[in-house]
């Protein structure tokens, strides 16, 4: 097609020439001294075009030849620019590629260069990133010395803004990665009050508050990332209940183990995993009363909750029995009308019935328990000696030495 337009451009040009120049009736005389050169308009205005031609090419000439050095200097400039850009490009496809030498080397490179282009001497966008970029490659190296004179360097060209924030966060993540969890936090303080909200920084708190074993500390800060979505809804789940036992296994009194279970969230004190974990606690410090009152609330919502949940609730209780109140009964009763084929339900009801010394109801359910593969070995073997107390307070001394026996041989 645009041979098509420049044969028709042509064509009109061969018109238009021939109909102005068709004609050559005019003559230009030029006279010098006693000489007179004649000749047609039509020459004449074709020698004019040629020599305004032949003067503009000249000047040109001599414009290109006079701006060579300046233009061979122009293309060093830029040729070292290049090569600049490119070990900077190198540097970080290396480092994706986990050649942590290669990148630092890359990176290094880029900065010698940067010193030779005057387009890029001032770039302090481009000594930011060369400087993090080898200080990566060094972290990964373990060249911890080296690493932290790289990120002073860089932070001495960052004055405010997101280079500034990323690097607080990259010495943070490597002062973490060091298990150096005092400075971690150091760092992410000097963060301001909305970078020290993002995603990142919240991770990078959790993990520290974990490094330094403080797990209510830990614990406001998942909860805020689960806000954010920072997790998965099964993972937020997972790591709350995961950081609520830690903080409850902590405790080594019952003054602990209170402020432990009054600085949980709502939502945490009503996890029913959470209930029998606290619980549990209590009754290894020897507060059985403090269990027990964790405990009431949550299995009187015991219908509601799911099996695993029941499960949990129900084998706390089983170790959390001893001096059961008569208020108990009915809210156990209830329960297991309702769910009396799951195997920790009748467990808990069996120690329930036997504490408040319901022979006849206790020694069914336990015998199921001290069958029931299902249960973990503690609970069975807890049974069988339940049921060995039983037949004592009967005098049935055979069947008691039978349990006895039968507890001793669980593995």
């Amino acid at each position: 097609m645009r041979s098509v337009i420049w044969l028709v451009l042509l064509f009109v040009a061969a018109v238009v020439a021939a109909a102005a120049l068709g004609r050559n009736d005019a003559l230009v005389s030029l006279f010098y001294g006693e000489w007179r050169l004649d000749m047609s308009l039509n020459l004449f205005l074709l020698g004019m075009a040629a020599t305004v031609f032949v003067l503009f090419g000249s000047l040109q000439a001599i414009q290109s030849l006079l701006s060579l050095p300046l233009r061979a200097r122009e293309w060093r400039a830029l040729k070292r620019e290049r090569a600049a850009q490119s070990a900077l490009r190198e540097a970080q496809s290396e480092l994706f590629a986990a050649r942590y030498a290669r990148a630092h080397r890359a990176a290094q490179r880029a900065l010698d260069l940067q010193v030779d282009v005057p387009s890029l001497k001032d770039d302090r966008e481009f000594t930011i990133l060369a400087h993090l970029l080898a200080a990566t490659g060094q972290h990964h190296l373990q060249d911890k010395k080296g690493r932290d004179g790289r990120v002073t360097a860089a932070q001495a060209r960052a004055s405010s803004g997101s280079a500034s924030e990323g690097i607080l966060l990259l010495a943070a993540e490597w002062a973490l990665d060091d298990r150096d969890a005092g400075r971690g936090m150091a760092l992410l303080g000097e963060l301001p009050p909305g970078v020290a909200r993002r995603t990142q920084a919240l991770r990078l708190k959790l993990q520290a508050a974990r490094q330094r074993r403080k797990p209510l500390e830990a614990l406001q800060t998942a909860r805020l990332l689960a806000k954010h979505q920072g997790f998965s809804a099964v993972a937020a789940q997972s790591l709350l209940r995961s950081l609520a036992f830690e903080a409850l296994d902590q405790a080594f009194d019952e003054g602990q183990l209170k402020r432990v279970w009054q600085g949980l969230d709502d939502a945490d004190r009503r996890d029913a995993w959470v209930v029998a974990r606290a619980a549990q606690r209590a009754a290894k410090l020897g507060h059985l009363t403090l269990a027990q009152s964790w405990l009431m609330p949550a299995w009187e919502q015991a219908h509601k909750l799911d099996v695993e949940a029941r499960e949990q609730l129900a084998l706390a209780l089983v170790f959390c029995a001893d001096g059961l109140g008569s208020q108990w009964l009915p809210t156990v009763e209830a329960v297991l009308a309702q769910h009396g084929r799951e195997p920790a339900v009748v467990a808990a009801a069996g120690m329930a019935f036997a504490q408040r010394q319901l022979w006849g109801k206790a020694r069914r359910l336990l015998e199921q328990t001290a069958s029931a593969e299902s249960l973990s070995t503690p609970v069975r073997r807890l049974g069988l000696r339940t049921l060995a107390r039983i037949a004592r307070q009967e005098g049935d001394e055979l069947v008691a030495s039978n349990c006895d026996q039968r507890a001793a041989a669980l593995d």
